[in-house]
C-alpha cells in the first residue's frame, strides 16, 4: 500500500494520481494539471467560454463543468487522465457524433469521449459539439 504524503491516504498503488483538495475554480484545476497538458486544457477551456459566452463555470465531482447561462444543466465537463482528455459532453451528444469520431479513431461510450495526449487536439470538433449541446438545452 501507498500512502498519500498530503491526504495521508492510501492506495493500492505507488503515486497513484488522485485529488487531494478539492480545486477552487477551473484555473485552480487547470493548474494542479501536469505543465505538458495545462495549455490544452486552458486551451479547451478557452473554446467552451468563446463559444458560449454567458456560460456559468464550477468544479463538479472535481471537474471542470460549464453549464449553460444561469441554467442549472450541464453543458459539458471535462477532466485531465494520465492518456487522455476525458470530455463529457453527455449521451446525447455523443451518439450524435459516433459515426465521426469513431471515423477519426477516438474511443468514446456513454456520454464521455476520450482525446488522447498522444494526438493532436480536435478543437474544431469540440467547438462543434459544445455547439450542438447549446442547441440541445435551449
Amino acid at each position: 500500500m501507498w500512502q498519500c504524503p498530503k491526504c495521508k491516504r492510501e492506495f493500492k498503488n505507488t503515486n497513484q494520481s488522485h485529488y487531494c483538495t478539492k480545486p477552487e475554480s477551473i484555473d485552480g484545476y487547470i493548474s494542479m494539471q501536469a505543465p505538458e497538458v495545462q495549455s490544452t486544457i486552458q486551451k479547451v477551456c478557452d473554446i467552451i467560454r468563446e463559444t458560449v459566452p454567458e456560460c456559468t463555470e464550477i468544479i463538479s465531482c472535481h471537474m471542470p463543468t460549464f453549464r449553460n447561462g444561469s441554467s442549472k444543466s450541464n453543458l459539458v465537463q471535462l477532466a485531465a487522465h494520465k492518456n487522455h482528455l476525458g470530455f463529457y459532453p453527455f449521451d446525447d451528444a455523443v451518439n450524435a457524433f459516433a459515426d465521426r469520431l469513431a471515423l477519426e479513431g477516438y474511443k468514446f461510450n456513454k456520454g464521455c469521449i476520450h482525446f488522447p495526449w498522444s494526438k493532436p487536439i480536435p478543437y474544431e470538433l469540440i467547438s462543434e459539439i459544445i455547439q450542438y449541446r447549446v442547441a440541445q438545452l435551449d
